[in-house]
């Protein structure tokens, strides 16, 4: 039987596109087999991914290398010691940079300012050259960052070093949603979007581990290979539908899509679905238009408040306080075997809520999600009120334990996977672009202020009111999904903006 009898033409051809003869492009007939084959997804946003892991192993670095590298405090020069590898003690004259905590305070804050700066230009570069070769190129700043620090002789070029990582990382939280969202099935959709945060807490334990027994140099050396790893693998990725038929490349969209969704999948329908969203869209909104269209406006109010509700949920309040917590409950554990087990629980949970995500839903792990953690921080503003004013608190030192480990286990499971699924989700491709950059230059503002407010809240009110604060954070989180967010489950992109919209 010839390809004609068995398979419809290509899309190129009922475009009348002569030259379309590839005979990937071909669908069967509807009376054949019909199917699509999701490995290629997940294979897809996974190597995408591999910038979330670039990001945690970036996030998490300082954990274990400042303190290898602090300068000697009061002439006591033991304060700049530090156990590696072979269990002997560095001396600041071994590792060659002595940081004053001013420095040290500095290689922390550059992360998190590089990305707020990196978020927003990927937004337009992403519009301008596609998806996949912006993850090329902003990939480069990671390498030339390790390479900065590996080779570091100076305070400043680790200052280089972790700008540079921070541009990379906030790149990569606009890039990665964007380019799974849209080479995703709607009934994958959910599990595909909460990768990013599995991978990212990944890449944190990832240091953690091997932070713990290695030198800062080995640390920085191996953390070069991940974005290697990520560059290598974008070479073999394709482009996103959804950016080829924005240019009228349909036929390149078509090619996306079987080797994507595979060679027996429906290209010509899922095509349709997508040009049905774009003419719904239009041309390229100007930033006015964001906040001008009811429905992009909405979703940048529900984008920017989840993002919010992510860092003021005092998550890294949270990680601040996890040792002095375990030592109240009368651990003896190693500080870097707490920070561990705070990982691989947010490693572990992260996981169950990319399992979850597609039978619970969004909406009613969010709900449980803040619930929990705001019963979590109220009991832990109490027993921090308790401790602060004399009394004992010897009897449930166990207490604030279990509400550590509570917390973990339903942050990662609600508030640190979903609003960076429901970022990809709320948005037409004419808008995607920008609204995703402002949400996530929002995020790193959060993370900002809450690192750089922290500690002055604790001196202004105390471990118990700041505690208190982040569960009124959560509760106003509660009552925000419970009434204004609806379930995007299953849902299609036109049914999102209908909501979005007021017409449903």
């Amino acid at each position: 039987m010839v390809a004609t009898e068995v398979y419809q033409k290509t899309v190129s051809q009922e475009d009348a596109d002569p030259t379309a003869r590839n005979p990937m492009l071909y669908d069967p007939l509807q009376d054949g087999v019909v199917k699509t084959s999701k490995t290629r997804q997940y294979l897809a946003a996974f190597i995408v991914c591999l910038g979330a892991v670039a990001a945690g192993t970036a996030l998490a670095w300082t954990s274990p290398v400042l303190p290898q590298i602090s300068a000697p405090s009061n002439g006591n020069t033991t304060t700049a010691n530090s156990t590696v590898a072979n269990g002997t003690t560095t001396t600041p004259s071994d590792v060659g940079l002595q940081l004053t905590p001013e420095q040290q305070t500095w290689v922390s804050s550059l992360l998190a300012i590089g990305a707020f700066f990196g978020a927003l230009p990927t937004g337009y570069i992403a519009d301008a050259i596609g998806r996949r070769y912006t993850a090329l190129a902003m990939d480069i700043p990671f390498v030339l960052a390790w390479l900065s620090i590996i080779f570091a002789k100076s305070a400043g070029w680790l200052y280089f070093g972790r700008l540079l990582i921070g541009i990379s990382t906030g790149s990569f939280c606009v890039v990665a949603p964007m380019y799974i969202s849209e080479i995703a099935e709607t009934s994958i959709r959910g599990t595909l979007g909460t990768l990013f945060q599995l991978l990212l807490t990944f890449g944190i334990l990832l240091v953690y581990l091997i932070g713990s027994v290695v030198s800062w140099k080995t640390l920085s050396v191996l953390c070069l290979f991940v974005p290697i790893a990520l560059f290598i693998g974008m070479l073999i990725l394709p482009e996103t539908p959804v950016y080829l038929l924005k240019k009228g490349r349909r036929a390149d969209a078509a090619l996306s899509l079987k080797w994507l969704w595979g060679r027996f999948c429906d290209s010509r329908s899922a095509i349709q679905v997508i040009q049905n969203d774009l003419d719904q869209a239009g041309t390229d909104a100007s930033f006015l238009d964001l906040f001008s269209n009811r429905a992009a406006r909405n979703g940048l109010i529900i984008s920017m408040l989840l993002m919010f509700f992510q860092q003021f949920s005092g998550i890294n309040a949270v990680i601040f306080y996890t040792v002095p917590i375990f030592k109240s409950a009368g651990s003896t554990l190693n500080p870097s075997i707490c920070s561990i087990i705070v990982g691989a629980v947010q490693v572990i949970m992260t996981l169950t809520a990319s399992l979850l995500i597609e039978r619970a839903g969004r909406k009613i792990l969010l709900l449980f999600s803040s619930t929990v953690m705001t019963i979590c921080l109220a009991i832990l503003g109490a027993y921090f009120d308790m401790k602060d004013s004399g009394k004992d608190v010897s009897a449930i030192g166990w207490l604030p334990l279990l509400c550590v480990v509570l917390f973990m286990i339903t942050f990662s499971v609600g508030y640190g996977p979903i609003p960076w699924l429901m970022m990809g989700e709320l948005f037409l491709p004419d808008v995607k672009a920008t609204a995703v950059a402002l949400t996530v230059m929002s995020n790193w503002f959060c993370v900002f202020v809450v690192t750089k407010c922290f500690g002055s809240m604790i001196a202004a009110w105390g471990s118990d009111m700041t505690f208190w604060f982040f569960a009124a954070c959560m509760a106003i989180a509660t009552l925000y999904v419970a009434t204004m967010v609806l379930e995007t489950k299953g849902k299609s992109s036109q049914q999102i903006q209908m909501w979005l919209n007021g017409s449903m």
